[in-house]
């Protein structure tokens, strides 16, 4: 079975991987500086190389002396690193009044941003640019370069533009409700996958009710050879490592935290040892783990992030529930979509037999929780922020059950959701005159008596 699986896991774990260099890639700050550094080294010996053997007509009113290139290029030289170094200091600013004030988790928005990681390419292309066109000016000749000190002041003259552009930009990011929106947007996109898709994994089998494992005999433990959060999962590489009539049932799910030799997976039957070997590490190389929590297949990481936000304005030191009632109504921006789309199946079936058991992945119940289960025990003494509580979950409740008998359990746990939060308000000692609206809002769940306790779901 060696060589089969390892070529049926090989594509699903290349796209994982693939996808986590690009998420790095995408927040490195270094990365894309670098490329356009070396453009301009490339640029400065094409240009150059243009200049000895071609005049540009056109381009002679950028014909100076080499004295006045000189100076120039040095001025812009030196304007330009400097400006770089300040650039920098305005980032690192801004990572810390928003670390601070909103969530440590909410600085991956700002390492994304294209546009900063440009305009710190774009100086450094410039000063590179510049010093090496310096390196190689002739100043006993009759002018400078025409081509090479077109460019030199067309990199300058984008240089101011962009800074210009960054400092507007670096401001409104600054904004908590810009910072929500991307948080959002992020899970827009997930939940668009929803059920299967390129970024959620592909449809691997046919649902089934879930079989009870431990009939087929003792499991292979498959476990964890590192510690960190699962970032990603690809349950056909999963299926396609276990042997044909296997069972396989995941013990983790993306976006929990595991530690080195904790279960990952178990099989039934237990292979031998060869191919449980085998079926272990392939089992680990589809099963992406890294030191932080991405949103390159977990959901619940936005509701994590917003939840921060939230927690952090409702704090004494910040007392902000403006900011509260925002977080309240992107998180339910969230949620509706979410309960309107199917999950993927927590058993299924491919066509040889295996079957994959994921018990541990969220439901919608369980979102649900998570969404909510911690803001709104501070919401109580918040009269505001419990009635934005209030009807954000009676509209997820009318969503939800317009869907059917499937999504009975998140009405359910919605509307335990909604007793609890006129519980915590209760307990915050509000008079009768807060509670008349929160009451009215509410609905019938008000009076039934189905608080059911103020568990809290904490992602």
């Amino acid at each position: 079975m060696g060589d089969e699986a390892e070529e049926s896991v090989a594509p699903h774990v290349r796209r994982l991987r693939q996808r986590a260099l690009s998420d790095r890639l995408r927040e490195s700050l270094l990365f894309l500086p670098l490329v356009l550094l070396v453009g301009a080294v490339l640029l400065e010996a094409a240009a150059q190389a243009i200049d000895r053997r071609v005049t540009i007509g056109w381009l002679s009113m950028f014909a100076l002396a080499p004295d006045a290139a000189i100076t120039l290029l040095s001025t812009v030289a030196g304007a330009t690193i400097t400006t770089a170094g300040v650039v920098f200091s305005l980032l690192v600013v801004s990572l810390q009044l928003a670390s601070g004030q909103f969530s440590p988790r909410v600085l991956r928005t700002f390492w994304r941003d294209r546009f900063g990681q440009v305009l710190i390419g774009l100086l450094l292309a410039t000063f590179a640019f510049c010093v090496l066109a310096l390196s190689q000016l002739d100043t006993g000749a009759e002018h400078a370069p025409t081509l090479t000190m077109t460019l030199a002041i067309a990199l300058a003259l984008a240089s101011i533009l962009a800074i210009v552009g960054y400092l507007n930009r670096i401001t409104r990011q600054q904004y908590v409700g810009r910072i929500m929106e991307r948080i959002q947007l992020e899970a827009d996109v997930l939940i668009r996958d929803l059920p299967y898709g390129s970024r959620l994994g592909q449809h691997c089998g046919e649902p089934i009710s879930p079989p009870d494992p431990d009939a087929a005999g003792s499991p292979l433990l498959v476990r964890s050879h590192m510690d960190g959060w699962v970032q990603q999962i690809s349950a056909r590489a999963v299926l396609a490592a276990v042997p044909p009539g296997s069972i396989v049932r995941l013990e983790t799910r993306v976006g929990a935290y595991v530690v080195r030799e904790e279960p990952l997976a178990r099989i039934w039957p237990a292979p031998d040892r060869t191919t449980g070997l085998e079926a272990a590490r392939l089992i680990g190389e589809a099963v992406i783990v890294g030191p932080t929590r991405t949103m390159q297949q977990d959901i619940d990481f936005a509701l994590r992030q917003l939840n921060d936000i939230g927690l952090r304005a409702l704090s004494p030191a910040v007392n902000d529930p403006t900011t509260a009632i925002e977080v309240v109504m992107r998180v339910s921006s969230i949620l509706r979509p979410l309960l309107l789309a199917d999950l993927p199946a927590q058993a299924q079936r491919d066509e040889e037999g295996r079957v994959l058991l994921t018990p541990w992945d969220l439901d919608h119940a369980e979102y649900v929780r998570h969404a909510y289960g911690q803001i709104r025990i501070y919401a109580g003494p918040h009269p505001q922020v419990a009635l934005a509580l209030v009807r954000s979950l009676r509209m997820l409740c009318d969503a939800a059950a317009g869907v059917g008998a499937t999504r009975d359990a998140a009405v359910r746990e919605l509307e335990r959701q909604l007793a609890a939060v006129l519980d915590d308000v209760r307990r915050a000692g509000l008079p009768d005159a807060e509670l008349g609206p929160l009451i009215a809002a509410a609905g019938p769940v008000a009076g039934d008596g189905r608080a059911g306790g103020s568990g809290t779901g904490v992602s």
